[in-house]
């Protein structure tokens, strides 16, 4: 008899639970990832100081626009290339999810241990899956604030797409690598001044992927929903494949995340249009090359976008900011930051579209 320790420790590479081999969904995204543009000699190390520099001139002026302030020392700035994203990510999705998994695991009505093959192949097509999904990603994104589950959180900036974007858009280099750094220094801001956020996010993130993660003994059932809302899905309505495999209940639950990652996302958009005008020169040319950047997408990234609901993110952008410049506007900076109370001053995510019921219910 083989128990699940056993099965395990046969897997290199796999998390607590076997199903996934995190390791080898590493090594697929590092393979398979596009390389980025080829910087001159001397010019890689160029883009990392600069980005380094941006990212610590940022912090003065987001803080005062803001009037959040981090712990001295909070946040570190990593700056990665598309490979360093791919692992940081991985590691961030394995101990975001391995709970999850477990989880599912102990509720399964007819609990079995696989034998290690079974659980090796399966664990590598799943971890090559996770790689290709990162890969995809890896060469789009400019910078995240890392939330590491149970890591370290900072602050990451990919060097290569930052030169890659400012080559394509025709931008000063200086002012766009400010630019990006103001709107992602909001983002470390937002979870190192708030001490509550980063777990409440972390928490209802794993409560929604423990929600949605689909049920074998219903599969089809699940099949049927795909069949029929996939070409909705494909024209970019709703939140892509997470609403096709949500149920009524699910996708409440999805609104209310939805709803905190807009505030986020407009509080971030905000404040470095606030802060832009002062310290970016050439601001509005950067925005405006920027947007036409985000409308331009077409082909296959366009049809992966909406599978995968990154169509909704931008929407995202859009409703938070119109929420907080619409609060901002009634009750002031000071007003607007009560929304970081705590969990129950957060946005709902009828208030995300009538910024007016957030203030009568926060305010009075």
């Amino acid at each position: 008899m083989t128990s699940t320790g056993t099965a395990s420790q046969a897997l290199n590479g796999t998390g607590a639970s076997g199903l996934v081999d995190w390791g080898f969904a590493k090594a697929t995204g590092r393979l398979i990832v596009q390389a980025g543009p080829k910087a001159l000699p001397g010019q890689a190390a160029e883009v990392v100081a600069s980005l380094r520099q941006a990212a610590e001139r940022s912090r003065g002026p987001v803080a005062e626009t803001a009037r959040m302030h981090s712990p001295a020392g909070s946040g570190p700035v990593l700056i990665v290339d598309r490979p360093g994203w791919v692992d940081a990510n991985i590691d961030s999705m394995e101990s975001m999810l391995e709970p999850v998994i477990n989880a599912l695991l102990a509720k399964r009505k007819t609990p079995a241990t696989p034998s290690p093959l079974i659980l090796g192949v399966g664990g590598k097509v799943t971890g090559a899956e996770v790689g290709a999904l990162t890969a995809f990603l890896a060469s789009r994104i400019l910078g995240q604030y890392d939330l590491a589950p149970d890591g370290i959180p900072r602050l990451l900036l990919v060097a290569p797409n930052v030169l890659d974007t400012e080559s394509q858009l025709g931008v000063d280099p200086a002012d766009f690598r400010l630019w990006v750094c103001l709107h992602e220094e909001t983002h470390r801001v937002q979870f190192t001044s708030v001490p509550w956020l980063r777990r409440h996010v972390i928490d209802a993130a794993r409560q929604l992927s423990l929600g949605l993660a689909p049920d074998p003994e219903k599969l089809g059932e699940l099949i049927r929903r795909i069949t029929q809302n996939l070409p909705d899905a494909l024209r970019g309505a709703g939140n892509g494949l997470a609403d096709i495999l949500a149920t009524p209940e699910q996708r409440a639950q999805m609104a209310k995340v939805t709803a905190i990652m807009s505030l986020l996302e407009g509080h971030a958009d905000v404040v470095m249009d606030d802060v832009g005008p002062a310290i970016v020169p050439s601001v509005e040319f950067i925005r405006a090359k920027f947007q036409q950047r985000r409308h331009d997408v077409t082909g296959l990234d366009k049809i992966l976008r909406r599978l995968l609901g990154l169509e909704a993110k931008m929407r995202q952008y859009r409703e938070g900011a119109v929420f907080v410049r619409a609060v901002t506007a009634t009750v002031g900076t000071d007003g607007f930051n009560a929304v970081w109370t705590s969990p129950e001053t957060l946005p709902l995510p009828d208030e995300i579209q009538n910024p007016s019921a957030w203030v009568r219910r926060v305010h009075g």
